[in-house]
């Protein structure tokens, strides 16, 4: 995040999202997300097991994506709940997005606690849990059969409160869409000779003005440019893992190219594109996901300690039960480097 960007950024204010309030994240208050889960195997058969056309996207996310994490089915049943309740919450007025086709019959979501979502079609989500013991996206997608498919994990940094301009990641369901058009980074260095954006040509996924918690002074709140986009991949890129930023979401540069060449959160771009709009940032030759989405949703699982299968930059992972056994997924997450930035 840049409190400083050019002039004809700023004058893009007005976002689109839906922000909540910070909710009891299903009980899990106080205690880490690896002790609220349950121990035995999961059992809701509405989690893909992989035989479908979705399969081959997980295994192309771990060719592609790097800074990865295994998650444990019980911890991903967890957070499918918190997506799903944080959805429910929110109460999209455009869940079953224009163009899309609903199933028959949507499969009800009786185990995700509090959370009917009949009318949500299938599109793809980009879920991330801010906690400073977590700090973690995950990619889930809704299927047709109104089931979830957990595609893959990797390591993020969020906001880290205490320095001047630096701001508690917002809670909430985030909207993309172009009313706040994205752009591609410059490459260029700061003061601080760190690439804030990453290098040229990585796509910043921008969600607008938000308002979010300062975390500096006296406290309190104010708007801040939220985005989500790569980082310095020499200096800044092995602390992915720990809270870092200004506030922005920071992600693995193979993470943005991901989301970037498959539109995992493009469907209205997808849809101007369909309608013979002109838009430079959307490369050509792309190879879509299947349904598109266009939500950033961000939640706090209030962990009080670190689950082994999140460690910190640097650590060597704990073995975790795979959440596809035909296939291996190591995790893979470079060593601690270099220095915070003074931005972003």
């Amino acid at each position: 995040m840049s409190s400083a960007l050019p002039a004809r950024r700023r004058l893009l204010a007005g976002a689109t999202a839906l922000v909540l309030p910070a909710w009891s994240l299903l009980g899990l208050a106080g205690r880490s997300l690896a002790q609220a889960v349950p121990t035995d195997p999961v059992q809701d058969d509405r989690v893909a097991p992989g035989d479908d056309p979705l399969a081959p996207w997980r295994a192309q996310f771990e060719r592609e994506v790097d800074h990865r994490i295994a998650v444990p089915p019980q911890a991903q049943q967890s957070y499918l709940g918190l997506l799903a309740q944080a959805l429910a919450d929110a109460a999209l007025p455009d869940a079953a997005l224009p163009g899309a086709a609903l199933p028959d019959a949507a499969l009800p979501d009786a185990a995700l606690p509090g959370a009917a979502l009949p009318g949500l079609a299938p599109q793809a989500f980009v879920l991330v849990d801010r906690s400073p013991q977590v700090q973690a996206a995950f990619i889930v997608l809704r299927t047709p059969a109104g089931g979830w498919f957990w595609l893959g994990a990797a390591a993020v940094s969020t906001g880290k409160v205490g320095s001047f301009e630096h701001f508690r990641t917002p809670l909430g369901v985030f909207a993309h869409t172009l009313d706040n058009p994205d752009f591609r980074a410059e490459g260029t260095f700061n003061q601080n000779h760190i690439r804030g954006y990453g290098l040229r040509g990585r796509r910043v996924f921008d969600f607008g003005w938000q308002l979010a918690e300062r975390g500096w002074g006296v406290g309190g709140s104010s708007k801040m440019r939220f985005q989500m986009h790569a980082t310095d991949p020499q200096r800044l890129e092995a602390r992915l893992g720990s809270v870092a930023s200004e506030g922005c979401i920071r992600i693995p540069a193979t993470l943005n190219v991901f989301l970037d060449q498959h539109g995992v959160l493009d469907a209205d771009y997808e849809r101007a594109l369909a309608a013979g709009a002109s838009l430079w940032v959307i490369k050509p030759g792309r190879t879509l996901i299947p349904w598109p989405g266009r939500y950033l949703v961000i939640v706090d699982s209030l962990a009080t300690e670190r689950p082994a299968w999140s460690p910190l930059p640097g650590a060597k992972p704990a073995a975790v039960p795979d959440v596809n056994p035909a296939v291996a997924r190591p995790a893979s997450r470079p060593g601690l480097a270099g220095a915070p930035p003074a931005r972003r």
